[in-house]
């Protein structure tokens, strides 16, 4: 594996992982349409792993209060920190038992197909967009409903689907559920560190149990790839922070809508 290509798709995972347009179809079109050689489970470990830590250190004040929350739902003591704690509880099993689901029945092999990506990439694209603009109130995260948080964990197992993008598939429900873009767009990043988390771990123990002969990196480039992810990955999220509120999600359907348009003709010419 060249340097080229470890640089390149730690990039690559930085930049698309919080962007609602889909890390995952980034990830696995350069293999196929430049024929390059699969990155092997020691590279997604590192990239998953940096893109967690760009997570962790931007939104250190919602985690420690996710933590607190943690301790007073274990006190039965409901508030704030509390509430935002269960939710993120409740939106997680969804996407966790799905993503089980497919790698036990070696699912996931057969979604990576490119026309898939395309139609995903398009549909899932126009959905952000139109509820966006249909979107009738901007509640913050805190008037986020337990049914609400359920809702939001379903819309992100059908992340799984490459081509979907796991934070446009909840900034789009987020929005359908009358979440401000700050608001939806922060929920879905704190949403996820344990499916990120949960990521890195499967990739960890493809790792421990692959041959030798499977590996094609050493620790080192891994360790570039983790942190080329997290400077990556940590400038994308404070920038989108930053600007959704102001530019909104049309120019990300419109980048879908390219993207998804080039593959089609790429699929078929």
């Amino acid at each position: 594996m060249s340097w080229l290509q470890l640089i390149l798709l730690s990039l690559i995972q930085g930049l698309t992982e919080f962007l609602p347009i889909s890390s995952s179809a980034h990830l696995i079109l350069p293999a196929q349409i430049l024929g390059w050689p699969d990155q092997g489970p020691l590279i997604d470990v590192m990239a998953h792993f940096g893109s967690l830590f760009a997570v962790l250190l931007y939104f250190r004040k919602d985690v420690a209060s996710i933590l607190g929350g943690l301790v007073d739902l274990l006190q039965r003591k409901l508030n704030t920190n509390s509430a935002l704690a269960l939710n993120l509880i409740l939106s997680t099993p969804p996407a966790l038992l799905a993503g089980f689901l497919l790698a036990s029945q070696g699912w996931d092999d057969l979604l990576r197909s490119p026309l898939i990506i395309a139609f995903t990439t398009i549909v899932f694209g126009v959905l952000l967009w139109v509820s966006d603009v249909k979107a009738k109130s901007d509640k913050p995260v805190e008037a986020l409903t337990w049914g609400g948080a359920v809702t939001l964990g379903l819309a992100q197992s059908l992340a799984l689907i490459p081509g979907t993008s796991r934070s446009g598939i909840t900034m789009t429900a987020g929005r359908a559920l009358g979440l401000s873009r700050e608001a939806a767009a922060r929920f879905s990043m704190l949403m996820s560190l344990p499916i990120i988390g949960a990521g890195g771990l499967y990739a960890m123990l493809k790792l421990m149990s692959a041959d030798a002969t499977e590996q094609t990196a050493t620790l080192g480039s891994g360790l570039v790839v983790a942190l080329l992810s997290f400077m990556t990955a940590y400038a994308c999220i404070a920038l989108f922070m930053k600007w959704v509120g102001r530019i909104g999600f049309f120019p990300f359907m419109v980048y879908r809508l390219f993207l998804g348009a080039g593959l089609l003709i790429w699929i078929f010419a």
